[in-house]
């Protein structure tokens, strides 16, 4: 089958050829004409499978009819992260360039002026995140009751970051006459309930087991000891013959220590996460698609939507905390038919997480070092050890040369009367200013009574046997007149 079969537009295959892509894919062959026939549509496709054109594609061509009108968009997508909007909006241009229709990304962290100026003007597709899409409806600065299509773009991701209530507010503002698609890699009971709420009798695709992983990828699991992390990660990116990487770790802190350390022993690496602008994120994606670097450290705001070409191995510096982003993490490469590597270190505290994603992929991962390998992971851990120890025995030894020095001798330090001496001057100065010990009048001699306090002196008479024996307090002296 190829796209000429799908009931595509010319002017849309010149585009799909132009692109490079000649024979659809899975999802694309069954989705396509379901949608050009105007049904709703359930797509369940785990990621890297071609679901972002197996709606885009039909979608042009069903909105090259009509006429745009402002602050109302035609048709709306909405995308759990900003990253996936992006993609998504990179689909449109790059198959839409021989139709004319209007997009608008409508995303936060940018400025809104230019997206208000978009939405004023009129667009057919709007490709939004709910966030900012709920913002500017509050404001009234858009409408949706012109919208004849919605698609739900990775629906299980829209669930994990709390946005199912926003969802179902905007498709309350929707027209109910409308066409509706709804795709996600899983289809939890929450999205579940969703699609039956809000799709009229849809038709249900599943290309593939929910979870499962890519053929193409062959995957390892580490074990590794947790502080021996960055030096493992070190070794495979210096041996395994990495071309360029992801590598997911779970907190941003964590990312953001470990591109320092990478860049310190001289790797090419970059940053992204979710205390990043917008723009920010967009330059270092754009620096690493362009090969300026060939590292790129990730939290899971990168799991889903980074569609980069050639991407040969993802790490997974950390085990996913969610079974699901594992799934969604090694996507990032073996990508478009090409062959990947993916390899999740796994300490003594991931046992419980390794464990979990390994009951929803069905499948146990190999572990590195055993079966079809590269490189020995207990010759490399060996390697490694006999180095650190060698270091520590060239450490020793030096200190103990260090121990071994003489100490300069006696003899060699100036004498104490050749020192210089700092303020001789004006301590001999002061000396002769002070008067002298014996030319210092004598104090006259006290005698005992004199020497003791005053108020003790009375007390010195003996006591009568019973009566107070210690010191007269000193409140007794004062009298009352």
């Amino acid at each position: 089958m190829t796209f000429a079969d799908l009931g595509l537009s010319p002017e849309l295959l010149k585009a799909v050829e132009d692109a490079g892509y000649t024979v659809p894919t899975a999802i694309q062959a069954q989705a396509i004409p379901t949608v050009l026939m105007m049904k709703d549509l359930i797509g369940i496709a785990q990621t890297g499978t071609g679901k972002t054109a197996s709606f885009v594609l039909p979608m042009i061509d069903v909105m090259a009819a009509g006429r745009r009108r402002a602050l109302m968009p035609r048709s709306l997508i909405l995308e759990p992260t900003r990253e996936l909007a992006a993609q998504v909006a990179e689909n449109f241009e790059k198959y839409g360039k021989n139709h004319d229709l209007k997009m608008a990304l409508l995303i936060g962290g940018v400025q809104m002026g230019d997206q208000l100026k978009a939405l004023s003007d009129g667009v057919d597709v709007l490709i939004a995140t709910p966030g900012r899409l709920m913002d500017l409806f509050e404001r009234g600065k858009i409408m949706l009751n012109g919208c004849e299509l919605l698609v739900i773009d990775e629906a299980d991701r829209m669930l994990d970051m709390g946005f199912i209530p926003d969802i179902e507010f905007i498709c309350s503002k929707l027209p109910d006459t409308r066409q509706t698609m709804l795709f996600s890699a899983t289809m939890p009971p929450p999205i579940e309930k969703l699609a039956k709420k809000f799709l009229t009798n849809p038709k249900r695709i599943e290309v593939s087991r929910a979870a499962s992983t890519n053929s193409d990828i062959t995957a390892f699991k580490v074990p590794v000891k947790s502080r021996s992390k960055r030096d493992t990660l070190r070794w495979f990116l210096e041996n395994d013959l990495v071309e360029n990487a992801i590598i997911f770790a779970n907190r941003k802190t964590t990312v953001r220590e470990l591109n320092q350390s990478l860049q310190r022993h001289g790797f090419r690496s970059s940053e992204i996460h979710g205390d990043m602008d917008q723009g920010s994120r967009i330059k270092e994606l754009e620096r690493f698609k362009a090969g300026e670097v060939n590292i790129l450290v990730a939290s899971d705001v990168a799991a889903r939507g980074l569609d980069i070409k050639g991407v040969s191995h993802v790490f997974n510096f950390d085990t996913p905390w969610h079974p699901d982003d594992y799934v969604h993490r090694i996507g990032r490469t073996g990508r478009a038919g090409a062959k990947g590597r993916a390899f999740t270190f796994v300490s003594e505290e991931d046992a419980e997480a390794i464990s979990n994603v390994e009951k929803l992929t069905g499948s146990a991962i190999k572990v590195f070092g055993k079966d079809d390998v590269r490189v020995d992971l207990s010759e490399m851990l060996a390697k490694a050890e006999a180095a650190k120890s060698a270091e520590a025995d060239v450490g020793e030894e030096t200190e103990a040369r260090e121990e071994r020095k003489p100490r300069r001798a006696r003899e060699d330090r100036p004498a104490r009367e050749d020192r210089p001496r700092k303020d001789r001057a004006p301590r001999e100065e002061a000396r002769e200013e002070a008067p002298r010990r014996e030319e210092r009048p004598e104090r006259p001699e006290r005698s005992s009574a004199e020497r003791r306090p005053r108020r003790y002196h009375e007390d010195d008479a003996p006591v009568p046997a019973g009566e107070w024996n210690g010191p007269r307090p000193s409140f007794l002296d004062v009298g009352f007149g």
